[in-house]
């Protein structure tokens, strides 16, 4: 897993090995808010990674 404090869509796709659209409609069913923004970029928490894999087994 990443170490880094935020995430983005694009970082859990790629940990998870799905397309980003998968994890945006993960995000938005789990109607997980992000942390922060980084530009137009929506930064989540790490432990989003593990929801969004849960939710998508």
């Amino acid at each position: 897993m990443t170490d880094q404090a935020t995430v983005t869509v694009g970082v859990i796709a790629k940990e998870i090995g799905v397309s980003d659209t998968k994890v945006k409609k993960a995000i938005e069913t789990l109607k997980i808010e992000p942390v922060g923004k980084r530009g137009v970029c929506k930064l989540y928490a790490p432990d989003v990674i593990d929801a969004v894999r849960n939710s998508l087994a």
